[in-house]
Order: C-alpha cells, then sequence, then structure tokens
C-alpha cells in the first residue's frame, strides 16, 4: 500500500493531525494497534474531558526547551478547538480556572473527532500494530498487520509512557531513537505522591477520600492552590498533581491548609471570642470532624482556647500553614496522567514538528518533551501540535 502519510497513534494529537491533513488533500493513514481510538479521551477529566483550557499560554507547559511550544499554540489557539466543539453542538462548561468539560460524556469529543477524520477521508485502522520501519527513497517503508506501506510523511502521534493499561507504550521513543533523536529522561508526571513514614501514612489511610477544598501547596519555587485529596497510600488531588511535575525524589512539599486566612490573627480572636472552645472543636469548623480529630491527635494537644499562650497559638498557625512533608515516591505511570521529558525538542522544527535528524518524520504530543499543567493544558498542547505538523506533511 502506498500513501501519503502515515500518522501512528489515533489519540487526540494522531487524529488531529490525520483530519487536518486529510483536508488539505493528503492521502492520510491512520493507525493504532489498541482496538479503539481516543481511550485516553474517553477516560480524562472523569469521563467528561477538560478539552482545553481558557487561559492556555506558554507558561502553562513544562520542557527543557520552554520557547519552543510557542509557535504552535499561537497558531492554534484554544478559541480556534472551541469554535470547532460549537460548530458540532457539543455542549460544555467552564468547570474553573477556566477548564473546559463537556457536559455530558468525553464521547462528544472523541465522536466529533472521528467525524472530522471520516469527512475528510482518513483511513483509519484499529489493532494495527507496526513491526518495522525503515527509510525510503522518497519517504518511509513500515511493516504492519495491514502489510507493507509506503509514505511521503510519518507522524508519530504514540504518547508517553502513561497508564499503560491503555496501551500506552514507550514505541514513539523507539523510533526517535531509530533516526538519531536525543530522549531526555522520562518520568510520571500530574501524579499522586506516596508516604511511608508511618505515622503520617495511617493519618492519610484514616483519612482516604477526605478532601480539603482550597489549599497551597508548593515545591521547588513553583506553587499551585486548588484542592489536595488524602488517599490510602498518600496525597493526591489537582495540587499535588500539579506539583508533582516539579518535585524530584527526596524533595520535601509544602502545604498551606489554609491559605484564605491569617491563621495567627484568626486563632488570637478566636481564643478572645470563645476562649472555652477546645481546638479540635474549632478545627471542625474547618475541615471535617475526622480530620479535625486526626489533626488535634497527631498534631497538637487539644485543649480550650484559652489555655493556651500566645507562642503556642503562633505554633498551630505556623503547622496549618506549613505543613512540610517528604513523599516516599510517586504512583509512577500506572496513575500519572502525563510522562513528563521524551525526544529533545531542540532536534525538532517548532513550527512544523519535523524532525531535524530525519526529513519527513514529524513528532506530535506528549512524545515531545512538552507537558502541560492540570487542566485542559495537555489536550490543548495536542491539539496545537498535531494541527501544525499536519500543515506541511
Amino acid at each position: 500500500m502506498q500513501t501519503d502519510v502515515v500518522v501512528i497513534g489515533a489519540g487526540a494529537a494522531g487524529l488531529m493531525c490525520a483530519f487536518t491533513a486529510a483536508a488539505r488533500g493528503r492521502q492520510v493513514l491512520l493507525i493504532d494497534h489498541a482496538n479503539k481510538a481516543g481511550k485516553k479521551i474517553l477516560m480524562s477529566g472523569g469521563g467528561r474531558c477538560n478539552f482545553t483550557n481558557l487561559y492556555t499560554e506558554p507558561a502553562n507547559f513544562l520542557s527543557g526547551n520552554p520557547h519552543f511550544c510557542k509557535s504552535a499554540l499561537a497558531r492554534y489557539t484554544q478559541w480556534d478547538f472551541i469554535e470547532m466543539v460549537s460548530r458540532h453542538g457539543v455542549p460544555y462548561h467552564e468547570k474553573k480556572l477556566g477548564q473546559l468539560f463537556c457536559d455530558n460524556k468525553a464521547s462528544d469529543i472523541l465522536g466529533m473527532l472521528l467525524d472530522e477524520c471520516e469527512q475528510a477521508g482518513v483511513d483509519l485502522r484499529l489493532d494495527t500494530a507496526v513491526q518495522q520501519i525503515d527509510k525510503a527513497e522518497a519517504g518511509y517503508q513500515l511493516q504492519t498487520d495491514a502489510g507493507p506501506v509506503t509514505c511521503q510523511s510519518l507522524v508519530i502521534a504514540t504518547g508517553g509512557l502513561s497508564i499503560p493499561t491503555l496501551g500506552a507504550s514507550g514505541f514513539g521513543y523507539q523510533v526517535a531513537r531509530q533516526f538519531g533523536h536525543t530522549l531526555l529522561p522520562t518520568r510520571a508526571g500530574l501524579v499522586p505522591f506516596t508516604i511511608t513514614e508511618p505515622q503520617l501514612k495511617a493519618m492519610c489511610e484514616a483519612l482516604s477520600g477526605t478532601s480539603v477544598e482550597d489549599c497551597l501547596v508548593s515545591c521547588n519555587g513553583q506553587s499551585f492552590r486548588e484542592n489536595i485529596l488524602f488517599t490510602h497510600r498518600g496525597l493526591s488531588g489537582p495540587a499535588i498533581l500539579q506539583v508533582s511535575s516539579y518535585w524530584e525524589p527526596g524533595d520535601a512539599i509544602e502545604v498551606n491548609l489554609l491559605p484564605h486566612l491569617n491563621l495567627s490573627e484568626w486563632l488570637d480572636e478566636q481564643r478572645r471570642e470563645r476562649p472555652n472552645t477546645e481546638l479540635k472543636t474549632l478545627l471542625g469548623e474547618l475541615f471535617t470532624r475526622k480530620m479535625a480529630g486526626l489533626l488535634a491527635e497527631h498534631w497538637f494537644t487539644s485543649k480550650p482556647l484559652k489555655q493556651y499562650s500566645a507562642n503556642e497559638l503562633t505554633e498551630i498557625a505556623e503547622r496549618l500553614a506549613c505543613w512540610r512533608l517528604v513523599p516516599a515516591g510517586t504512583e509512577g505511570y500506572r496513575t500519572a496522567e502525563v510522562t513528563l521529558g521524551g525526544v529533545d525538542t531542540r532536534e525538532v522544527s517548532s513550527k512544523t514538528m519535523e524532525s531535524q535528524k530525519s526529513p519527513g518524520l514529524y513528532f506530535v504530543g506528549e512524545v515531545l518533551d512538552v507537558t502541560g499543567h492540570l487542566g485542559g493544558f495537555n489536550f490543548q498542547w495536542a491539539w496545537a501540535s498535531g494541527y501544525a505538523a499536519a500543515q506541511y506533511v
């Protein structure tokens, strides 16, 4: 079989690239080893797909080459994707912090992308693995489950290593190495922390499923203000997931459990107004009763407020505003939403996504060393990078 373009990977970036290139008149074959397209789309956003973010900008992305993402994001913006969503009549809403979610199901977004592929004439082949790729005289020769395929342009949109149960693999990295590309070290990003310190682990287990609505979590000069969630293994929730991308083994994280309060002033005021109130009762008004009891048990001695000195109240305020802990590790790729690292973007054109090592080879989406923060940014990178490559394949 001979075709103009082969896109390997029918996820967000691959689907966008395939139908955009086909709409330009290119003959496109889109293949994936999985039995269903867009599996990660379907599970994203709790099944409602946080498909972009109103406030997308380059500062929301991590990369060893921080300027790389600017060109693609400027050429295909969040407003472009929102226009397509609206054109297809997919209902959506802003949840918070600019995050856009489907009103119904993530399958609305996947259905929209597959409709675009069908309308543009993309040849989609699922359950199709690639055994070998070789440079051909005018492009690339692939050995696949569907037989040999020759193409002028080859797009690698196979994603990273996160959530292997959905079919994630290192295939894209293998292709990059084969054609002379440098790979930056990969690790799990946007991932929960694990805790093994006995007392803290016991507290996390006891509070598993408990969320604290507004926390400020900091690590290595980066801070995120969002929810945290206690799990039976440690800590999760949006603020934890975000800061995990900046964490290295052995680093401490700091959690301000009540950033909206000046705790020293507030505790002093409560002592004056309600001197007979016990500390755990007071904390029960800020957290769940169970969490308040455990904090009082593990961190403080609970007694009526009038029995605390000013210094003791200051120490309590400091502990709640600066809870410092060292995670044992993360839950790894099993639950990570993204993969940090990947194909070094210094060897890829920021305008076209084309390899500077092997003409006609393109890399899009998560396989590249570009990772967004939580909240729709990674999807916007998929749309933008897939669209950029599709203009040149």
